[in-house]
């Protein structure tokens, strides 16, 4: 089969490898159909990630049909079509039964970093019945993509964390994959002002035709007047840094000066470990 291949720090190739088989009763083979490549397979290639695997695929996300189920697999079958979690577990340790999926004791972000991925025509997922979901019927696979890592993050970070209210004023720093879903997920709760801040002004143009009230482009490090500016003075409700590099470029200036009113903020590295 082929796969996108990790041989060290700026080294990757897509090459033939074995398909994958299984190796416990628990495990499933998917046919991958549908993938997607995130900020972490990047930081991977790019040799941010440490202790990755000279040959390992790549990738943890992706949809597929089921070619093969270990003999203690009971909620699937060959032939369905299914979601892989991001973030496989073992549903069974202290971390999964808090409902900490991602820090599981036995998983955790593994896939794509310390066991094969999903960037290949075909993958392993260990204990199948927790990290597999079952697709309806009719439902478009490239949808489902955005709910297996990047939507689910600007989700969490913007809705149940970000607790923003109806008349919120929020600034968001970043525009990329991360903040763009960010700023999706923030009119859930009807915002007056969604106000994006980025060094990149595609991203931004992008951001204003997905709803944001103003964007602010900023070069100079000197954002928090322009934000200030924006806000009239007044306080930022929620602050939410969906890229922690954007904020420090656009904030750097401002070192030392009076900080921005705000009442909340939201550290959301748009490449944070998984995602």
């Amino acid at each position: 089969m082929k796969a996108l291949v990790f041989h060290g720090p700026g080294k990757r190739a897509w090459e033939d490898k074995p398909k994958p088989a299984l190796r416990t009763a628990t495990d499933a083979i998917i046919k991958i159909t549908k993938t997607a490549l995130c900020g972490s397979d990047l930081m991977i290639a790019n040799g941010e990630i440490l202790n990755v695997p000279d040959g390992l695929t790549l990738g943890h996300e992706g949809v597929g049909i089921i070619e093969d189920v270990g003999s203690a697999v009971s909620m699937f079958e060959v032939g369905d079509k299914t979601m892989i979690a991001c973030a496989p577990s073992c549903g069974k340790c202290e971390p999964c039964k808090r409902g900490l999926y991602s820090t599981c004791d036995q998983g955790g972000w593994i896939l794509g970093r310390l066991i094969d991925g999903t960037l290949a025509e075909y993958a392993r997922i260990p204990d199948a019945d927790i990290n597999l979901h079952h697709i309806p019927e009719g439902v478009d696979e490239g949808t489902l993509i955005m709910l297996k890592d990047i939507l689910p993050t600007g989700f969490e970070y913007s809705v149940p964390d970000g607790q923003i209210k109806p008349g919120d004023t929020v600034v968001i720093f970043g525009s990329g994959h991360i903040g763009l879903t960010a700023l999706l997920m923030a009119q859930i709760h009807s915002p007056a002002e969604i106000i994006m801040v980025d060094t990149n002004l595609h991203c931004l143009e992008v951001a204003e035709a997905l709803g944001a009230t103003k964007f602010i482009h900023t070069t100079d490090g000197n954002a928090l007047h322009d934000v200030l500016k924006h806000s009239g003075g007044k306080s930022v409700d929620v602050a939410i840094i969906a890229n922690a590099k954007v904020a420090l470029n656009s904030l750097w200036r401002s070192f030392g000066q009076p900080t921005l009113p705000l009442q909340r903020v939201l550290l959301m590295p748009s490449r944070r470990l998984c995602c």
